[in-house]
């Protein structure tokens, strides 16, 4: 990828349908040009977000609870099950162009916990993989979950870490493997600078994914 430019745009909140059509639209430029790959970091609002692998059983709110706690419910074409994405969590969106010299969708995988592990230590956190499962765990729980989808090997959605989260939202739903789940915040004691986190990730990311100094960063705000 060391010929590939990297544009990364911090959006702030925005919607999940929002963030949905703009990823779409990223991922057609992307399998058109082939010339800009692009990184999103934003935040959601709350949202219960349903992977292929999802059974109906996987959301444990009624719908009037569901509108009790401001949650939206998305069915999405990601891999995994049922996960949770809202305030203070962190949400990246890769949209990356994988072909020819990176078409390997477990690699991908891997190298987006990299680029994660590598931030929880940049925070004095000990982070690492578990064999047979997907995302970034600790001693304490899961801190990371990752879930992606490839069109003509150009990826979209990604990876959800927990930075300053709300955790009673994760009582509703089954997560993942039914793992415990935990944040940055809980795990260090404290409330996290979100801006700086977005910063070890994004410096992370083009490590990992071999980015030239040529890449660029926008800073952008939906609301």
């Amino acid at each position: 990828m060391d010929q590939r430019c990297l544009e990364v745009r911090r959006l702030g909140r925005v919607g999940y349908a929002e963030a949905l059509e703009l990823q779409k639209k990223l991922e057609a430029d992307v399998i058109a040009m082939r010339e800009r790959d692009y990184l999103l970091l934003l935040e959601h609002p709350h949202t219960f977000t349903l992977g292929r692998r999802s059974k109906n059983d996987g959301v444990l709110a009624t719908e009037e609870m569901l509108r009790g706690l401001g949650v939206q419910v998305f069915e999405t074409n990601r891999g995994g099950k049922v996960t949770y994405h809202g305030i203070g969590q962190i949400v990246g969106y890769p949209i990356i162009n994988l072909s020819p010299d990176h078409e390997d969708v477990h690699k991908y995988v891997r190298d987006l916990e990299e680029v994660l592990i590598r931030t929880m230590a940049d925070f004095g956190i000990d982070a690492f993989r578990i064999e047979g499962l997907t995302g970034v765990h600790t001693t304490e729980g899961k801190v990371v979950a990752i879930g992606v989808h490839l069109k003509r090997w150009v990826t979209t959605h990604g990876f959800a870490l927990n930075v300053n989260t709300d955790l009673s939202y994760y009582d509703r739903i089954i997560a993942c493997e039914g793992e415990p789940v935990t944040s940055m915040e809980r795990l260090l004691d404290r409330q996290v600078d979100m801006a700086e986190v977005e910063d070890r990730l994004e410096q992370n990311f083009r490590e990992v994914f071999e980015y030239t100094s040529r890449s660029v960063s926008v800073a952008r705000t939906c609301q």
